[in-house]
């Protein structure tokens, strides 16, 4: 009895043993976000939608990035390591934003750079919170785009574009008469438009008319045209994407709408969507930190290099933004003297903190950020002025 008392005891101890072996093999071996990278390089990761509607946001995102990439590697890297960029296509869905995060996950990523939509953002930032992973959007503009304390942004958020916005107009406007459209069934849109709204009113600027649309009846303006038309409106502030954008011009210029029309940083990629009546942009103003005509010297170099890069076509403020972005990641590194062997938690608790402390000065402006992820910059104002934007 006593024998086979010591073997069972045996037993029960080879069997501890063996199962906190495969926890520990389970938790090394699976959690992809604990150990990515190879020591070797830092590897950064990018999603956005590179085929679908917005696929002009996300083209120009990958391209700034790609650029940037490109110059520090042929620089030397980030203090002599080499930055390897992994993309994902996530065509500006929810879900599909998620399995591009998983995707380069299994690639090893240990920083991202993205996502470049809101709503796709906000779904992925859930998860890189969990995994405690850096991550920088270039152009996620909603609230919640940064929910975690590991997210920070480039752009102005959609209530400092919407605030920005009747700030302007009130300094530059004074006196006449505002109409707004805008979508109310989009994070984006109505987020900038209810902040624009309670800032017209404490700037005393007069809001005549505000007409609404959802997603589901984005093609037809006419009859919220023909209101602010009716109004007496002198201008009509629209923050919506270039597709709607593209649509109210069209439609507001059959009606004889002659307004003068504002709008914020998604109406960048309204002049090619609106094709051979181009012409229909001409005047329309746009809050933006970015301009290619600037004579500002880096705004200039980046706009020349992009243009060389990619057979003369010119940036927007989004490939800016991206552009920033790569070279913020590694302005944070260099601070926080971070390494590439470092585990992704850890990396990510080093740039959190590096990234309170740096101030970068890029193309779209110089740039601070508080622990909440928001940057401190400038806006500023573009009008579209023979089919190309320019500073005002």
């Amino acid at each position: 009895m006593k024998k086979r008392s010591l073997l069972k005891k045996f037993a029960v101890s080879a069997m501890v043993v063996l199962m906190a072996a495969m926890a520990l093999t389970g938790c090394g071996g699976d959690d992809k976000s604990s150990s990515a990278g190879n020591g070797e390089e830092f590897v950064i990761g990018g999603i956005g939608p590179t085929t679908g509607t917005n696929a002009t946001y996300g083209q120009s995102v990958k391209n700034g990035a790609e650029l940037a990439v490109k110059e520090i590697n042929e620089a030397g890297g980030i203090n002599g390591v080499p930055i390897r960029f992994e993309w994902q296509d996530d065509e500006g869905d929810v879900e599909k934003a998620v399995n591009a995060y998983n995707a380069l996950k299994d690639k090893d990523i240990q920083i991202l750079m993205g996502t470049v939509t809101s709503q796709p953002c906000a779904a992925v930032v859930a998860e890189t919170s969990r995994d405690n992973m850096f991550q920088l959007t270039p152009s996620g503009s909603a609230v919640e785009s940064i929910a975690g304390d590991n997210a920070f942004r480039v752009c102005f958020s959609d209530p400092n574009q919407g605030i920005g916005a009747a700030d302007y107009m009130a300094e530059n406007f004074a006196g006449q008469t505002v109409a707004a459209i805008y979508d109310s069934s989009d994070v984006y849109s109505a987020g900038i438009y209810e902040k624009f709204a309670a800032e017209a009113e404490a700037k005393d600027v007069e809001v005549v008319a505000a007409e609404a649309f959802t997603k589901d009846a984005k093609t037809d303006f006419t009859v919220q045209l023909q209101k602010i038309k009716e109004s007496g409106a002198d201008i009509l502030f629209m923050p919506v994407y270039y597709e709607p954008a593209a649509l109210i011009l069209t439609q507001a210029d059959q009606i004889g709408l002659d307004v003068t029309f504002f709008g914020c940083d998604g109406l960048d990629g309204v002049i090619p969507q609106l094709g051979d009546s181009a012409d229909l942009a001409e005047g329309v103003m746009l809050l933006t930190p970015f301009a290619p005509d600037s004579e500002e010297e880096k705004s200039k170099t980046f706009t020349e290099n992009y243009e060389a890069a990619y057979d003369g076509l010119v940036p927007t403020q989004f490939a800016a933004d991206a552009y920033d972005a790569i070279y913020i990641i590694k302005a944070a590194i260099e601070h926080a003297d971070a390494t590439p062997d470092m585990s992704v938690s850890d990396l990510c608790e080093a740039l959190k903190v590096a990234m309170t402390e740096i101030t970068v000065d890029g193309v779209t402006g110089s740039m601070t950020w508080d622990a909440s992820g928001e940057p401190t910059k400038e806006p500023k104002a573009m009008v579209i002025k023979d089919g190309a934007y320019s500073a005002v």
